[in-house]
């Protein structure tokens, strides 16, 4: 199952910062056939396969094992999954070194945010 999350991370991210998986591979040093075989369920990812994906998608390796960010693309089997942009249009994701303060902002307007797409998705049919 956490391969199935983390893959649909992996496939999510490439969607959201528009990235091919030919700049993915050779950024994570691996063969493009191989990223491949993993994104379609032939292949099974070590840790050092994993943290290697992460760093080149610049994000923490926990966050790509998340479920809350897989969970809407989980009622699909992952072979053969094309990825689904997780976050409404204007919206990102983004990782960064803050302040208390600061912090405390960004964890209002996430609040926030979280709360709309909740709203609005619970309106889509």
């Amino acid at each position: 199952m956490y391969q199935e999350i983390f893959l649909r991370n992996v496939l999510r991210l490439l969607d959201e910062k528009q990235m091919t998986k030919q700049a993915l591979a050779q950024k994570a040093g691996m063969s493009v056939s191989f990223l491949s075989d993993l994104t379609h369920g032939k292949a099974n990812p070590s840790l050092k396969i994993m943290a290697a994906l992460a760093q080149a998608l610049e994000v923490p390796l926990p966050q790509l094992l998340e479920v809350a960010d897989a969970a809407p693309a989980l009622q699909e089997p992952a072979a053969g999954y094309r990825a689904r942009r997780s976050l409404p249009a204007g919206m990102a994701r983004v990782d960064a070194v803050l302040t208390d303060y600061q912090a405390f902002n960004v964890r209002q307007w996430d609040e926030a945010n979280r709360k709309k797409i909740a709203k609005a998705k619970r309106r889509a049919p």
